[in-house]
């Protein structure tokens, strides 16, 4: 680990809050790093030379409170400990923005491996992949198994018109990012508000489950689901509709977004959507709406993305080519949609 501190994160000052609020946990001076990968909130690796933690804060410079949530994502790993989903242990919630200049929160690191290319999956051979792929959705089905109001969360979020409300946020989310002509992204998201499904009963929802987002461990079993900052209570089939997706092939060359559908043993979207039919006991018979409506959503974020980069907000390596990418996503799910 680097000897400076990484942005964000003042290690003397993590250490000086711990040892008022957890004397003893910390046996010596911590040094941190930054971990890559984590896509909103900012992720730090912590040890003091024997034990090792994980933090989690927003941003820098972070406006909107609402959408770096730390007591939300504290709160919902902590009440799914000691149940079937695979969560890190929780150390502590900090509110006081005096600490690191953030509310933030401490969990145990869990030892565990993050798959994001298929290139990483490639390495470990098709009968590994098969079964960490498989992984994901029984892994959806014990999350999706847990009764909120058992483990404290039954308020915590609104089922009631979750799905008509996510259309609109993401609708919202387009027109504020609109700088050119997108055929079919109107009609997409017309469609999509023409045909909703009626949900399920609600279940806690993770809202961004796929491979990247969990730690596989050494038996290739997940040994813990990571990132909860858009979790909720809502309809569970969003949750493996965006598996679904994430599980089908590109198809693009060089494509700036990471896929591992097209790694050797990758299981396909079917099968995924029946080992969750069989373990969930839940009818899936209008998946292709939540796909579909998978594909919006990304399509949506990609937008967005390109949106900053022509305004000159965002830079590095294959932004110059998400914009590319954003009608794919749209034919895509026009496509999955009229399948019905």
């Amino acid at each position: 680990m680097s000897k400076e501190n990484p942005p964000g994160l003042d290690p003397e000052r993590l250490a000086a809050h711990l040892d008022r609020e957890r004397p003893g946990l910390v046996r010596g001076p911590l040094r941190a790093e930054v971990i890559q990968g984590g896509r909103s909130n900012l992720t730090y690796r912590v040890t003091d030379g024997a034990g090792r933690w994980v933090v989690r804060r927003p941003p820098l410079g972070h406006v909107l409170a609402t959408a770096h949530d730390m007591s939300r994502e504290y709160r919902v790993i902590s009440a799914l400990r000691g149940t079937d989903v695979p969560v890190p242990g929780t150390v502590l919630l900090c509110e006081d923005e005096d600490v690191l200049g953030a509310p933030f929160y401490v969990m145990e690191q869990v030892e565990g491996t993050p798959y994001r290319t298929a290139g990483e999956l490639a390495a470990i051979g098709p009968e590994r992949t098969r079964a960490l792929a498989l992984a994901l959705p029984d892994t959806l089905v014990a999350l999706h198994s847990v009764d909120p109001e058992s483990v404290g969360l039954g308020d915590f979020g609104r089922p009631e018109g979750f799905l008509e409300r996510q259309l609109r946020r993401w609708g919202k989310q387009l027109d504020a990012s609109r700088s050119r002509e997108l055929d079919g992204i109107d009609e997409l998201h017309a469609s999509l508000g023409g045909q909703l499904p009626d949900s399920p009963e609600p279940s806690v929802v993770h809202g961004d489950f796929r491979l990247d987002n969990v730690l596989a461990g050494a038996d290739d079993r997940i040994a813990a689901v990571l990132d909860w900052e858009m979790s909720t209570l809502g309809d569970p089939l969003t949750d493996l509709g965006l598996l679904v997706m994430y599980s089908e092939p590109l198809n693009v060359p060089d494509a700036p977004v990471s896929s591992t559908a097209e790694a050797p043993g990758h299981p396909s979207p079917q099968e995924l959507i029946e080992r969750y039919a069989e373990g969930s006991g839940r009818d899936v018979s209008r998946i292709n709406w939540y796909t579909a409506f998978a594909w919006f959503k990304l399509a949506v974020i990609l937008e967005g993305i390109h949106y900053r980069y022509t305004l000159g907000q965002t830079v590095g390596p294959g932004f110059d080519r998400i914009g590319g990418l954003v009608p794919v996503f749209i034919d895509n799910g026009l496509t999955t949609l009229r399948k019905g």
